[in-house]
């Protein structure tokens, strides 16, 4: 089964980096940095860390794993995170260059219902996930939110 790894970044002003995606043909989306788990991970979390430095040249402090996602093809752990730095111009992942891969851009949202709602966040579970938590205010416990 493939496993991808997602962090829901909250920065010091209590913002969170999504990256919105443009495709031809498909309207306009965005989604938690991340991505796949290789064997060469020593685990989850290396493997986000990885994919961090890759797709936003950041470094985050992993708090804990906030959702599970399974399928019968693939596996995706959400995480929270807190990052105090990165560089979208540093970015270093293979699938920027990729021909007909679109376009990604960072952006940051303030981590509200309103926020979330301004935005189409996929996968859909992980924005119902996130608005739940905010409006019962359990993303507080060691991120500062």
């Amino acid at each position: 089964m493939k496993e991808r790894v997602r962090a829901v970044l909250v920065t010091a002003d209590d913002t969170m980096l999504v990256i919105r995606r443009t495709k031809p043909g498909i309207p306009v989306y965005w989604v938690l940095p991340g991505g796949g788990v290789e064997e060469s991970d020593e685990s989850r979390e290396a493997a986000l860390h990885r994919e961090i430095h890759e797709e936003i040249a950041g470094k985050a402090d992993i708090v804990r794993l906030l959702h599970t996602m399974e399928s019968d093809e693939e596996r995706q752990l959400f995480y929270l995170a807190r990052i105090a730095t990165w560089s979208f111009e540093d970015r270093t992942g293979p699938e920027f260059s990729a021909e007909g891969r679109g376009e990604y851009a960072l952006e940051e949202i303030p981590l509200t219902v309103e926020g979330l709602d301004g935005i189409d966040l996929k996968p859909e579970e992980i924005a119902h996930v996130l608005r739940d938590a905010i409006g019962a205010d359990t993303l507080g416990a060691g991120v500062g939110v």
